[in-house]
């Protein structure tokens, strides 16, 4: 809006003798705030306003003009949607258009304030007061904010659309109220920032906010002239590209060269200009490209940097499948796919939980501990499919190169990424479940140390930066979901394993085993092998039979090969013409199968003095350790043979100290310390065996040994033992357990520290199995030991006479050395 110079005799004419009067007619506007002095063309649509014009017309022709406020999307028919402070106008010209709507032309008079609503029918009324100025006396502040919007409209009006004819008008008006009022109603401010204008009477205070608002103004187009120059200059410098590129496939053409490599490279370029990236990737991609150009086709290096290019192209940058959490519908999978390990799946729920709060959470480092078969691997699949994430996966397991991980430099022949980024350009997306298996069985040699290459991989704080040796520039991984699997946490490097989160898993039990066979086992093998319900039905007492004599683990791998075998034989019947539906009874195993492969040999070395059974904890789940002591005729040695480790040969030691230290208490002659050999063997020589965790069963089977007194039947014990006696804890509570459940043991010694551990046993071994805790040997050897000698006691036992030789038919008696403790 500005003053229309070349009319300001008949504006004059028009207003000259007008008094603004207490009651006016109201325009609402709409984004729109007009100043005294200034004239608007209106476009007037609605019926109120066009009547309202009709009836104004006839009269003063005087309106007040009120702005709708911009917070207030109502309509512009209601007071409370506008603001109480406006400008008077007058109607200088009217049009009647052929739709129906009229143009008219306003002039700003003075500034009103509404003192009172009047009426809203047929239009609104209101009563108003003129708004006085307050006017600016003559000073040099005031003369140099002149001289300065001046000089600032100039600025703006070079930059920007504004009409030339603006500056002369600025020039011309002597009034810095005026002048204020015509900036701000040629600026593009904010309707909030106008009406601010508008209400300020104080001329030197709108002269300073006018001149804040137009500095801000030319700053943005200053800004908006700068982006433009430079877009212009990309456009420019493309342009030039082009050109060059055209003239070197004309240059291509002209020499022969094959022109399909040509059109090899703008497919890469198209490919490089649509592919979502990082600037550094995108340089560095755009680089070797242009290397590319001026490359003859055939050289060796040409095809090393086409190669680097297509991978750099392939690797999902910023591509990211959408996650797609349903706590309820990944539980329903969870326990679809998995019978038990309750902890495991709450663990991951607990993740998901969190990822559907968190967005932009990073990826955590999982790590699977437990033996073979017990479902580490598949968990990872199942993660996959619950959160609707694609599933990369690849072994570990005896790799010894680092490049395996971090990839060869391009200076090799051959050289390529690691199997990180290999895998994520596989599955196209950068935010995949990524299984890493078998990481307790990753080695080093000369060419590196892959674990050491992990440490960077399986850090959410760092692996935001993986830098792959052939890529050579950074990757994104955090948003990568890692879940690393192994057997033992012993050969895991401490700096790795300390940034992961360690989930144990556990061996199963046999309820366990039956319905994880009769739920997934079976079905799948049945499928597998081409047969149905129709054609074959295994009874639970063949399935336990099957595992117990024809399995012994704490997965169920070797369980589903069983069955698989079963399967495969029905399979053949059915082939060779049966007809009939064959039900596997426990009794046909033996045919199917051949003879049991598992016994239970607990109670053919029980009942002997000097035999105790440990447990111990292997990667494949817990197992009982005989532990058998004998007495010969020596001079005080004391022999452990078994292929011990040094740790359990420490632990024997201190068992054997321990027992000769409370001999006396125990009624055991001295001598059998000095003219005695004693001899401790762990059976299964060709297994190597280590840990403190069966000194208790060493010091229960030296004592059975030395006092006659036989280990109750079907029970086993584990333990560390101290110098004084005092039971330690131990690690594998459940695996263990399990292991002794498998093999008939009925009563379980435990340290009275793993109380908390056993709490987690199922209910079903608690049942059958029972647990007993012990904090010192005294509740071992009270627990343990039969109240009686045995009567088939060794004679060695007995003093010696003072010939040298033992007495012939000396039976140990209630007051002998070997007595009751």
């Amino acid at each position: 809006m500005m003053s229309d110079n070349g009319s300001d005799i008949k504006i004059e004419e028009i207003t000259k003798g007008h008094e603004i009067p207490d009651t006016l007619p109201v325009m609402p506007l709409e984004n729109v705030v007009l100043y005294p002095s200034m004239i608007a063309p209106i476009v007037v649509g609605d019926e109120k306003s066009r009547k309202m014009i009709d009836e104004t017309l006839a009269g003063n022709r005087m309106v007040a003009v009120l702005t709708r406020r911009p917070d207030k999307p109502g309509k512009l028919d209601d007071f409370e949607n506008l603001y109480d402070a406006g400008c008077a106008a007058i109607i200088l010209k009217m049009l009647k258009m052929p739709d129906g709507t009229m143009r008219i032309l306003l002039h700003g008079l003075q500034r009103i304030r509404v003192t009172e609503e009047l009426s809203t029918n047929p239009f609104l009324k209101i009563r108003v007061d003129v708004v006085s100025e307050i006017p600016v006396k003559p000073s040099r502040e005031v003369d140099a904010l002149v001289k300065s919007l001046h000089g600032l409209l100039g600025k703006a009006i070079e930059l920007s659309s504004l009409p030339e004819d603006l500056r002369v008008a600025a020039i011309n008006i002597s009034d810095p109220g005026r002048l204020a009022d015509l900036i701000s109603s040629n600026l593009n401010l904010k309707v909030e920032e106008q009406q601010e204008l508008l209400e300020q009477p104080d001329v030197r205070e709108r002269l300073k906010r006018i001149h804040f608002l137009l500095s801000r103004e030319i700053e943005v187009l200053e800004l908006g002239s700068r982006i433009q120059s430079r877009v212009k200059n990309e456009m420019d410098k493309n342009q030039r590209e082009y050109l060059l590129r055209e003239q070197m496939k004309a240059i291509r053409h002209e020499l022969g060269e094959d022109e399909g490599t040509g059109r090899e490279l703008e497919d890469l370029q198209d490919r490089l200009d649509k592919k979502a990236m990082p600037d550094y990737a995108r340089e560095t991609a755009q680089r070797e490209l242009n290397r590319l150009r001026s490359m003859q086709p055939a050289s060796a290096e040409y095809s090393v940097g086409r190669t680097y290019v297509d991978i750099i192209l392939d690797l999902p940058w910023e591509e990211s499948t959408e996650d797609n959490i349903d706590i309820a519908r990944a539980r329903k999978i969870l326990n679809r796919d998995h019978y038990d390990l309750e902890k495991t799946k709450e663990r991951i729920l607990e993740y998901l939980a969190v990822r559907k709060l968190k967005k932009d959470m990073k990826g955590p480092i999982l790590l699977l501990v437990g033996p073979p078969g017990v479902g580490k691997t598949s968990l990872g699949r199942s993660i996959a499919s619950a959160i609707g994430r694609k599933f990369v996966r690849f072994s570990l397991g005896g790799m010894r190169d680092e490049a395996e991980i971090r990839g060869h430099r391009r200076t090799y022949i051959g050289a390529m990424p690691g199997r990180i980024l290999k895998s994520l350009r596989q599955v196209e997306a950068n935010n995949p479940v990524m299984m890493l298996d078998e990481i307790d069985k990753v080695g080093s040699d000369y060419r590196g140390d892959p674990s050491s290459a992990l440490l960077e991989v399986l850090d959410p704080e760092q692996n935001n930066t993986f830098s792959d040796h052939y890529l050579d520039m950074p990757f994104d991984l955090s948003k990568i979901m890692f879940i690393t699997t192994a057997n033992q946490l012993d050969t895991i490097p401490g700096p790795l394993r300390d940034r992961m989160e360690i989930i144990e898993l556990t061996g199963y039990s046999l309820k366990e085993k039956l319905q994880i066979a009769k739920r997934y086992t079976v079905p799948r093998q049945m499928e597998e092998n081409g047969i149905s319900k129709k054609n074959i039905a295994i009874p639970d007492a063949t399935l336990l039979r099957l595992i117990e004599d024809y399995t012994r683990e704490a997965g169920v791998r070797g369980l589903e090969r069983q069955v698989g075998a079963v399967c495969r034989k029905v399979a053949r019947m059915i082939a060779e013409g049966q007809t009939e539906k064959v039900t596997v009874k426990p009794e046909m195993l033996e045919e199917l199968l051949g003879p049991s492969r598992y016994f239970r040999d607990v109670a053919q070395r029980m009942g002997t003095p000097g035999v105790s059974i440990g447990l111990a904890w292997t990667p494949v789940g817990g197992e009982t350790l005989f532990i058998e002591a004998t007495i010969t005729m020596g001079s005080g040695k004391f022999v452990l043979t078994g292929q011990l480790g040094d740790v359990m040969k420490e632990s024997a030691q201190a068992a054997m100290t321990y027992v000769h230290t409370v001999a006396e208490s125990l009624q055991i002659a001295e001598e059998l310390f000095a003219k005695r050999d004693i001899h401790l063997h762990v059976p299964a020589g060709a297994i190597p065996k280590d840990g403190p965790s069966a000194g208790t069963a060493m010091a229960t089977a030296i004592t059975s040994l030395l006092t006659g007194r036989r280990v109750k039947d079907f029970l086993a014990m584990t333990g560390e033992i101290t110098l004084k006696g005092n039971v330690l804890p131990i690690g594998g509570v459940k695996e263990k357990v399990l292991g002794a459940h498998r093999a008939g043991i009925k009563q379980v010694l435990l340290p009275e520290r793993n109380r908390g551990d056993a709490s987690q046993l199922p209910d079903e071994i608690k049942r059958k199995v029972k647990i007993s805790f012990v904090s010192h040997m005294d509740d071992v050897l009270a627990l343990a030991l039969t109240k009686k000698p045995d009567p088939n006691a060794s004679r060695l036992l007995q003093p010696m006479p003072e010939s040298g030789k033992p007495m012939g038919d000396t039976r140990p008696t209630s007051g002998a050395s070997n007595g009751r403790h």
